[in-house]
């Protein structure tokens, strides 16, 4: 039997789990007001007069502010000098004055009005009749549409220009609830792989999992949260049906939960009882493409350069070529932050230079379709000299998860 899989229940493992939240501070204002201050030295480099910020993870980034989108317009218009401005219906104005940190400016429209053409109106009442305007890259159509008809005057750019450059550096404040976020969830996967027994059902380890993040102090449910059994683990973002656990059966589970926004992202394969040969050989490759792409990931190297080591070793070993199946049918890995997938990404083409403070997923799955699949993921950050793990990768196929190492 696999070590560390089975033997207990979810009602015991649930008791014995602790609260791992720590003492790391949520993002203050003073980064915050840091990171619009680059984002406006950004803007003034590359003659972008304002950022339009929609309600997005980057409009949490700069802001503090976490809201659900609706058809009405919030958001933010951040010129390249002075202060940022919200953007409210009348009506949420003062439900928006308690949930803001800085700033006080709010324009306001009212029902009957049209919110791009304040956001246009407003731009231009901070000194720029013309120019260039950055617009969050996740705006909705229908608001960008509105905001060029509105700005027939003004030339529109995409907004990861500035915010991606922003973003995709992280501070040592983000890196450390990052690191929280991942701890959280590599514990709740153990505790998950304790609670397996054959005839337990896919929803079950999925309601565990949610459980025992919210024990562990992450600040929300999983926001995805895939249990796979079986020939259904060969589907990287699963089948919409459940599974009920058969001994033999390959698990693979992806799954993480925010800290501060800062989400984790982990997945684990193994095998619920004995591993045959050909989940070992298949185990054993996959961690080796992971390794592979972990080496490459230098400063100085590109993200094309990390998925390519991962790709090399996954053919050596039969699979592919390319993006072929059996084989890695996927990019190596993504950005991660506030969104569980950002920029940059490990993908060939994607050519950004890694920096120190870039942070990523490292997920070369290996797809065998009708057979099973095999995914392990976890996360590095780029420093000086190379990456660094957040969490330890996958021991062994026989002891995922360490527990017998002498």
């Amino acid at each position: 039997m696999t070590i560390g899989v089975g033997g207990s229940t979810a009602e015991k493992e649930l008791a014995a789990l602790k609260n791992m939240r720590g003492s790391v501070p949520p993002i203050g204002v003073d980064e915050r007001l840091r990171r619009i201050d680059k984002a406006q030295r950004l803007m003034r480099e590359k003659g972008i007069d304002a950022l339009w910020l929609d309600i997005s993870s980057s409009l949490t980034y700069f802001t503090g502010l976490r809201m659900r989108r609706t058809e009405r317009a919030h958001g933010a218009i951040l010129p390249a000098r002075g202060e940022i401005v919200y953007l409210s219906p009348a009506f949420e104005v003062e439900k928006l004055r308690t949930m803001t940190v800085f700033g006080d400016k709010i324009a306001q429209w009212e029902e009957d009005e049209d919110p791009t053409a304040l956001v246009i109106d407003t731009v231009r009442s901070l000194g720029a009749e013309r120019g260039t305007i950055a617009v969050d890259e996740a705006t909705p159509f229908f608001t960008f549409d509105g905001l060029r008809r509105a700005g027939n005057s003004f030339t529109f750019v995409n907004g990861s220009e500035i915010t991606a450059a922003c973003r995709q550096i992280k501070s040592e404040q983000e890196l450390a609830l990052m690191q929280t976020a991942k701890n959280i969830t590599l514990e709740a996967h153990k505790a998950a792989a304790r609670i397996l027994r054959e005839g337990i059902t896919t929803p079950e380890v999925q309601a565990f999992l949610t459980a025992a993040h919210r024990k562990l102090g992450s600040e929300g449910d999983p926001p995805f949260n895939a249990v796979l059994f079986g020939e259904a683990t060969a589907y990287p973002h699963g089948v919409p049906y459940p599974q009920t656990l058969k001994d033999g059966d390959m698990v693979l589970i992806d799954t993480g939960a925010p800290i501060d926004g800062y989400l984790s992202d982990i997945t684990r394969s193994y095998v619920f009882g004995t591993p045959n040969k050909r989940q070992r050989e298949v185990w054993n490759l996959e961690k080796a493409a992971q390794a592979a792409a972990f080496a490459a990931a230098k400063p100085g190297n590109r993200c094309e350069d990390v998925d390519k080591a991962a790709r090399a070793v996954i053919t050596a070993g039969g699979f592919g070529p390319g993006y072929a199946t059996p084989g890695l049918p996927h990019r190596t890995g993504h950005g991660i932050g506030l969104d569980v997938h950002e920029w940059p990404y490990l993908v060939k083409g994607d050519r950004t230079v890694l920096a120190p403070g870039m942070t990523f997923s490292n997920e070369p799955t290996i797809c065998i379709y009708g057979e099973f699949g095999v995914r392990l993921e976890d996360h590095m950050y780029i420093t000086e000299k190379g990456a660094g793990w957040f969490t330890g990768p996958a021991h062994s196929v026989d002891d995922p998860f360490g527990l017998d190492v002498r």
